[in-house]
């Protein structure tokens, strides 16, 4: 409740200002108009039908770009020639805008749903790449070093300590990767689509319709909010060992 608190406070000064006319209503809708529009989609199952479209080309786009991170992270992270095979094309890949790659997609993949996925899981690869790749190159050589005196095997090390000692940058990069998945989506959801909540605000343009644009971006805004905290739930229930966490739940 305490990390929605400024939001609210600025919608409360939103619908103030809309409603003493200090700002124009038809280019930016008030909180009002915005909350009735998006019971109005809701009512009529529009918005969720367009919902559901979307959470399912993020979904997908997400399991892809986490699965490639992950793997392309652990070849360049554990290997010194896993990494000169792997990292310098990605940080060059990496620096590429989207709008730069839409009509690579469009060419290679049509204007289905497939160059929408695309997207998304190209938008979800570096963030899981960079940090999971930092984490395992972050741990401590000395706790390896010992780990090997004890007899245990490479496999073991990984398995046992390497892994383990990089999951929080995982779980960083995890909500990188999140916020980067909804960021795609908006772009995807240009290309010929016929459906999704990006397709929404871009038919509302045509009208004109300010209300179900911002009503748009307010869903997309908290479908990342949301899963930015489900991912700190996980993050305060896996790494629970941690000093932070302990002292935030004796607080």
């Amino acid at each position: 409740m305490r990390r929605l608190a400024v939001p609210v406070g600025l919608l409360i000064v939103w619908q103030v200002l809309a409603t003493a006319d200090l700002i124009s209503t038809r280019a930016v809708s008030s909180p009002v108009q915005i909350a009735v529009t998006l019971y109005e989609l809701t009512i009529t199952g529009e918005l969720v039908q367009h919902l559901l479209v979307s959470l399912g080309r993020a979904a997908t786009g997400l399991v892809i770009g986490v699965t490639a991170g992950t793997v392309l992270a652990l070849i360049a992270g554990l290997s010194i020639r896993g990494e000169d095979a792997v990292d310098a094309t990605l940080q060059m890949l990496r620096t590429l805008p989207h709008l730069a790659l839409v009509p690579l997609f469009i060419l290679w993949f049509g204007i289905g749903e497939t160059p929408k996925i695309a997207l998304v899981a190209l938008g979800c690869l570096f963030p899981i790449y960079l940090n999971l790749f930092a984490g395992i190159r972050g741990v401590d050589a000395k706790i390896v070093e010992a780990t090997t005196t004890l007899g245990l095997t490479r496999a073991e090390q990984i398995i046992h300590v390497i892994l383990p000692g990089s999951i929080s940058s995982f779980l960083v990069g995890l909500r990188y990767a999140l916020a980067f998945s909804w960021l795609s989506l908006v772009v995807g959801e240009q290309i010929n689509a016929s459906s999704g909540i990006g397709y929404l605000a871009m038919t509302a343009r045509d009208y004109m319709r300010t209300d179900i644009i911002l009503a748009c971006l307010l869903v997309y805004a908290l479908l990342g909010l949301s899963t930015d905290q489900l991912v700190r739930v996980i993050e305060r229930h896996a790494l629970a060992w941690r000093p932070a966490n302990v002292k935030d739940d004796v607080a």
